[in-house]
C-alpha cells in the first residue's frame, strides 16, 4: 500500500458524532426538540449560499445567527442571547456514534491514513476525539475554516489534498450526508457513503464508489 492510496477522509457532523443531544438542548431553554434538525440544516443552507457566492463564514457564527432566528418566535425560560448560547455550547459537549472508536481503530491498524474535513471547527472536533479516546489515530482534523470554501465546493476538497500531500484520486471520502458525497466525487474523490439513517441514496446526486485502495 502505498501512502498516496491510503487517505481516508471522514466527515465529522453526523458521520462520526451523534448530534441527536442536540434536540435535549433546544428543549431546555423552552423551544421544540425537533427544531434542532431545522436549525442544522437552516445553517448548512446559509454555508452553502455564501460557499457558492465566493465567501466563507465560520460555523459557530452562522449557527448562531440562525438560532437567534429561529429561537425569536419562541417563549423562552431566558433571555434570548443566554438561550442562544447554551444551544450552541451543546455542540462542545457531543459524543462520537458507539461504532466510530472500534471502526477509526481498526482503520488505523490497518495502515490508513486518516484525516477529518469538517464545515464545523477543528477545535471541536478535537475535543470529541480526544473525550472518545481517539485523537491520535487521526493524522489531522481539517477544518473548512482555513479552506477556500465550505463543502461540498470543490475547493474544499482540493484544499484537503493539498494538506495530506496527495491528489483528490488517491482519498476516499466517508459521510452520511450525500451533498458531501456528491462534492467529493465530482472533485474527484473516491466516496463511501454511510448510512445511518435506513433511507435510500438520492439517484440524482452521484456517488462514486471502486476498491480502495485499487
Amino acid at each position: 500500500m502505498t501512502p498516496a492510496r491510503s487517505v481516508i477522509v471522514f466527515d465529522v457532523n453526523e458521520t462520526l458524532s451523534d448530534m441527536s443531544p442536540m434536540g435535549e438542548r433546544f428543549r431546555e431553554v423552552g423551544a421544540p426538540t425537533e427544531m434542532a434538525k431545522l436549525w442544522f440544516a437552516t445553517l448548512l443552507r446559509d454555508g452553502f449560499a455564501l460557499a457558492t457566492s465566493g465567501d466563507n463564514g465560520s460555523f459557530a457564527a452562522i449557527g448562531a445567527g440562525v438560532l437567534r432566528g429561529l429561537l425569536s418566535g419562541v417563549e423562552l425560560d431566558r433571555p434570548l442571547d443566554a438561550a442562544v448560547d447554551h444551544v450552541m455550547g451543546g455542540m462542545k459537549d457531543l459524543g462520537v456514534h458507539p461504532d466510530v472508536p472500534e471502526g477509526i481503530r481498526a482503520l488505523r491498524t490497518a495502515g490508513f491514513r486518516l484525516v477529518t474535513l469538517s464545515n464545523g471547527s477543528a477545535q471541536i472536533a478535537g475535543k470529541l476525539f480526544s473525550d472518545a479516546g481517539i485523537r491520535d489515530e487521526f493524522e489531522s482534523l481539517l477544518s473548512v475554516e482555513v479552506a477556500p470554501a465550505w463543502k461540498p465546493a470543490r475547493g474544499s476538497y482540493e484544499y484537503a489534498a493539498a494538506s495530506t500531500g496527495t491528489d483528490p484520486g488517491s482519498m476516499l471520502l466517508v459521510a452520511v450526508h450525500p451533498w458531501d458525497i456528491h462534492g467529493a466525487a465530482r472533485a474527484g474523490l473516491r466516496t463511501a457513503w454511510l448510512n445511518r439513517t435506513a433511507g435510500s441514496y438520492p439517484p440524482i446526486l452521484r456517488l462514486r464508489t471502486s476498491p480502495f485502495p485499487p
